[in-house]
């Protein structure tokens, strides 16, 4: 294949995804309003979740650190971060594929709404609570804080009974993101049916 072949075919291609994301968005307004309404809140469900995840884990991390203080600067970024990072993690890594045609794979588009309910709901909100709280700690002098040295060890430590309570939030988030996934697959599967049916039938006419 000649070189100017190859930039015709990718050309083609490009403009035919173009064409079928331009289609699938032309008719998602004839989809029912409850399909609708899912696809585009049903990710909000998934934020609140995590936002959740994040102020359990906060209020874990705060009694494990005996910190008392700065209650509602620690809880807003804890429940406010969460919820946008794994919504817009969602709509990257689902929602917005499925509307442009680029994700076809049922497999993958299930993985997808699990890990981005794993990371958004569990991992993130986790991640983000330790320093922030060991930070107020040190400020505030509530707990004795480790050397550099053994800084890692001390968050190993302080982190695994934290981990232990948080066990029972890890399968509800990916039970939900793997729903959620589900679900929008099955309206994108009315969408597909709707915007070739249609195209089928203004061939036959």
């Amino acid at each position: 294949m000649s070189e100017n072949t190859a930039k015709a075919s990718l050309s083609g291609e490009a403009l035919n995804r173009v064409v079928i994301s331009e289609m699938l968005l032309k008719n998602f307004e004839r989809l029912p309003d409850i399909d609708q309404k899912l696809f585009f809140y049903g990710p909000l469900y998934l934020g609140g979740n995590a936002a959740l995840a994040g102020l359990v884990s906060n209020s874990l991390y705060r009694r494990a650190l005996n910190v008392s203080q700065a209650r509602f600067a620690s809880g807003l970024p804890m429940a406010v971060l969460p919820f946008l990072t794994t919504y817009a993690l969602y709509n990257t890594a689902v929602s917005q594929p499925l509307l442009s045609g680029d994700l076809n794979c049922p497999t993958c588009c299930l993985l997808r709404g699990a890990l981005v309910g794993t990371f958004g709901g569990w991992v993130y909100p986790i991640l983000m609570a330790l320093p922030l709280n060991a930070g107020l700690a040190s400020r505030y002098s509530t707990a004795p804080l480790p050397e550099k040295g053994a800084l890692l060890r001390f968050s190993v430590d302080l982190s695994r009974p934290v981990l232990r309570k948080m066990k029972f939030v890890l399968p509800l988030q990916v039970l939900f993101g793997t729903y959620l996934s589900s679900k929008h697959l099955d309206i994108y599967s009315k969408l597909v049916q709707i915007t070739f049916g249609q195209k089928e039938e203004e061939l036959s006419d």
